[in-house]
């Protein structure tokens, strides 16, 4: 080649001229350039191929921190385990990664001073430098057992009922929740928001207490007015809700506050009642059926039976004190066309780290979508060194993503759990084909950015050297056991 060249000619004049050494020496010195260039566009194209990894160690003396760039060869045999990723099988849109920001959790926030405050919604609803990105929060109706008190947005006197909805009030939440919700929403303007009812107005259920009863029928109509003001006025304040349930955790009536209603009684209630007073008042906001364990996917399919019901429904929301998290195929092999969506898990004070890590990780970060569910969300957000505050008989064991003490805070392993999902895999990102694996189980998605994000779990005892493959491109791993690491690419 380097002949062939030499003896080049060049058109000068429209005459052909011998091709002169120093005319050769600019050529070779563009030449270089040329390649140069190239191996250095390789060089590049070889550096975007890498990785990156987030890491949380199950001691601890990792907590999710981006590592190296993991290495990448095009081969197709590895003698490790293989992850294969198919970006051509396609699932669920996901709406988000969060938690419920419960009464107490906004009481404790609102007791920070500004700048501590602000720094760590930040921390936690950004998403650039180590910000997390909460993207989905769920908000109680009213009080939930983890707020300081038990209240409803509609609390009279004993023998006064108000089933237009005049004296609807939300003025519990306009000390605490409301200005931190609009703190979120000033970094986080397009954060998801569900609203759950623990208890209706008392004046509306069967014992006129807040623990258990039932919705009375005669105020079916009144109570979907409540949930219509309450959609409204939140609106009114700048917050839209994106979506609702319609009984927390409707066969648990032993909490404080609560409720039981049975399937056959909301189904009665959505298709008479809430779904016709969301179409007569325009409403888009989502309306969410069951919200509760895995245990009775019966619950949610027999309302869906019912095409009067099934109309104004969009999906199902689950929780796992009970059953099995494949349960939630269940309900999408039953009707593929409604949503599946989870919406609660504790864990309990003083938390067991590696425990809680890996059976989270397991079960709710990839677990749950695997199995259809749009997000997943943890419970409550912030408590207090003593799990407060609580309700008279609410739960005393409630460990919050944060514990925070004055300006103090302490992250504990929901914040991580939450972390190496919600940071990187954004809403409106789309569940993709990953090989599941006894040993390591993983989740995969393709990012509105058009990026790819794993997330792994090493189930196992033992340090593990894994692959992850896409087509003919092959990357390489480890993790330690019980370690959970989100590559993205």
């Amino acid at each position: 080649m380097f002949v062939s060249l030499f003896h080049m000619r060049v058109k000068l004049s429209h005459k052909i001229q011998p091709l002169h050494y120093r005319d050769f020496k600019n050529f070779r010195q563009t030449l270089t350039i040329i390649l140069i260039g190239l191996l250095s566009s390789c060089i590049a194209g070889k550096k975007k191929g890498n990785i990156d990894l987030w890491l949380t160690n199950p001691d601890q003396s990792v907590l999710f921190q981006h590592q190296q760039k993991v290495r990448h060869v095009v081969e197709t045999k590895t003698s490790n385990p293989v992850i294969e990723i198919d970006p051509d099988k396609v699932y669920q849109t996901m709406d988000g990664f969060g938690f419920t920001l419960t009464g107490g959790s906004a009481i404790i926030i609102k007791q920070m001073d500004p700048a501590n405050r602000k720094i760590l919604l930040q921390e936690l609803f950004g998403t650039d430098k180590n910000h997390i990105g909460i993207s989905y929060l769920r908000l109680s109706i009213g009080a939930s057992d983890l707020s300081d008190r038990v209240f409803t947005y509609s609390d009279l006197t004993e023998g006064e009922t108000d089933t237009a909805m005049l004296k609807f009030s939300l003025d519990p939440e306009r000390k605490d929740l409301l200005p931190i919700l609009k703190g979120i929403l000033a970094i986080n303007p397009d954060i998801k928001i569900m609203g759950s009812p623990w208890t209706p107005p008392l004046w509306m259920k069967s014992n006129k207490k807040s623990k258990g009863g039932s919705l009375m029928p005669e105020f079916y109509d009144a109570y979907a007015k409540y949930f219509v003001k309450y959609i409204q006025q939140m609106q009114a304040e700048g917050i839209r809700i994106d979506a609702i349930t319609i009984q927390n955790e409707p066969l648990h009536p032993g909490n404080n506050p609560s409720l039981l209603m049975l399937a056959a009684e909301q189904a009665v209630f959505i298709k008479k009642s809430l779904g016709p007073a969301f179409k007569a008042a325009s409403i888009d906001t989502k309306i969410i059926l069951y919200d509760h364990n895995a245990d009775r996917p019966d619950y949610p399919i027999s309302i869906l039976d019912d095409p009067e019901a099934k109309k104004y429904v969009d999906g199902t929301a689950f929780h796992l004190y009970g059953g099995h998290i494949d349960s939630l195929s269940k309900v999408h092999e039953a009707h593929s066309d409604k949503n599946i969506y989870f919406t609660e898990q504790w864990i309990g004070a003083p938390g067991k780290f590696a425990e809680d890590l890996a059976w989270h990780v397991k079960n709710l970060i990839i677990g749950a979508p695997r199995n259809w569910s749009k997000n997943v969300l943890e419970w409550n957000l912030a408590a207090d060194p003593k799990q407060d505050p609580h309700t008279s008989g609410g739960c005393t064991e409630c460990l919050g993503a944060i514990t925070v003490s004055g300006n103090e805070v302490v992250r504990n392993p929901a914040y991580y759990i939450i972390a190496h999902a919600a940071k990187f895999v954004r809403p409106g990102s789309v569940r993709i084909g990953s090989s599941n694996s006894n040993s390591l189980p993983n989740v995969a998605y393709r990012t509105p950015g058009k990026k790819i994000v794993l997330i792994v779990l090493n189930e196992g005892k033992v340090e593990q050297n894994f692959s992850i493959r896409v087509k003919n491109i092959v990357r390489h791993s480890i993790l330690k056991p019980g370690a959970v690491g989100t590559y993205i690419w």
